[in-house]
């Protein structure tokens, strides 16, 4: 036997006799100082047992009776109950732990094949996430491709439209010459042959006088109407004496036709511009008031043409039933090519335009054009830049 046994053994059978013998300190906590002992010492249950039994030998007399020895044992019991405890104790706290560790790994276990699993959802996430960037940046990059085809389109769709109203302009000009020019001509020699006529016939019947008296009725008519429409198409008195004499014109021929009072209010120093530019501000006016006429129901015109700052400012201004400026242009589809024809020839020289209305109380169309005629055209165009709007003086 090992000596810290061997020594265990003793001070055990030395502590069993003296509680037997109830002499001090006959009580029950030095068995559970020798039991902490035990235990401290590695001992098992049984270990404790064999040497409370050989304790036991020794200290039981054999000539006890049996009621006394019986008693002996019963307190000896209570005394290895006690001695046991820190071993129970022990042993206990050892299998709760171990079912406290067992449980940890099984969490631990859980844990594992969760954190597994969530690894896995995560790395199929990333790959979603990595596709969904690719297919992001290629429908961006696709988009930004048909955003600049869009924008391609847009300009040449815009040049294609500023070509079709320069061309537009210029056979306008062809026309009214060709009607000026050849048919008006042609017109008047047939009612010169018809005067020669009627002088040299040698029939001087009523009926044949009256005949030639009724075509060149017509044909005086026929020659007002190809004049009519040259100066529609393009008037001459535009290019021979300037935008005020053909505004004026233009005025007193809307006054007869349509019975409203037209009023031109301007300044000489217009006729400075461009012909293209004093072109774009008669169109203007004239589908303005052709509209007005068509639509407006009104009863009064004012055409004003300002200067403010570096700008040619044309306002048309009448006193009809005006309409939502929000949902601009308004009218049937000719209208509305009429206005937005308008603002591209404006567009066509650096020139903008504007219309305010509101229902009951008119319309105002703006048509701005830059002035600055004796600059050069960088200069002119860093000006224009620096002019965010044109003010009225």
């Amino acid at each position: 036997m090992k000596p810290e046994l061997s020594a265990l053994s003793e001070q055990y059978e030395t502590a069993l006799r003296r509680y037997l013998g109830g002499r001090p300190p006959a009580n029950l906590k030095s068995a559970q100082r020798l039991g902490r002992r035990a235990a401290a010492l590695g001992l098992e249950t049984l270990d404790l047992a064999q040497i409370h039994e050989a304790a036991l030998i020794v200290l039981l007399v054999p000539d006890e009776s049996p009621a006394r020895r019986s008693a002996l044992i019963r307190s000896a019991g209570k005394f290895f109950a006690e001695w046991i405890i820190p071993i129970e104790q022990t042993h206990r706290t050892a299998v709760e732990a171990k079912m406290r560790l067992e449980s940890i790994n099984q969490e631990l276990s859980r844990s594992c094949v969760d954190l597994a699993f969530s690894q896995r959802q995560l790395r199929q996430e990333n790959q979603e996430r990595m596709l969904a960037e690719k297919s992001l940046r290629r429908s961006e990059r696709h988009h930004a491709k048909l955003l600049k085809q869009s924008g391609l389109m847009q300009e040449q769709l815009r040049l294609l439209s500023r070509q079709l109203l320069s061309a537009q302009e210029e056979e306008r000009k062809k026309i009214s010459r060709e009607l000026h020019d050849v048919i008006g001509q042609t017109l008047a020699g047939i009612n010169l042959r018809l005067v020669e006529l009627k002088k040299s016939s040698a029939i001087n019947a009523a009926g044949l006088d009256l005949a030639i008296a009724s075509t060149q009725e017509l044909i005086r008519k026929a020659v007002d109407i190809v004049h009519r429409f040259a100066r529609e198409l393009r008037p001459a008195v535009l290019d021979d004496l300037g935008l005020i004499p053909a505004l004026h014109a233009f005025l007193k021929l809307f006054r007869a036709e349509t019975g409203i009072h037209a009023q031109l209010t301007t300044y000489a120093a217009v006729e400075k511009l461009s012909s293209e530019k004093r072109t774009v501000l008669y169109r203007v006016a004239q589908e303005t008031l052709t509209n007005v006429s068509r639509h407006a129901q009104a009863g009064r015109v004012l055409v004003e043409i300002k200067q403010a700052d570096d700008w040619a400012v044309m306002s048309i201004t009448d006193n009809g039933r005006g309409f939502q400026a929000k949902i601009w242009p308004p009218g049937k589809l000719s209208t509305r090519l009429g206005l937005l024809g308008m603002k591209e020839r404006l567009e066509m020289v650096g020139g903008r335009f504007e219309i305010k209305s509101s229902p009951g109380r008119g319309t105002t169309v703006t048509a701005s054009v830059p002035l600055d005629l004796d600059l050069p055209d960088p200069e002119r165009k860093v000006r224009r830049q620096m002019t965010p709007s044109p003010k009225l003086l």
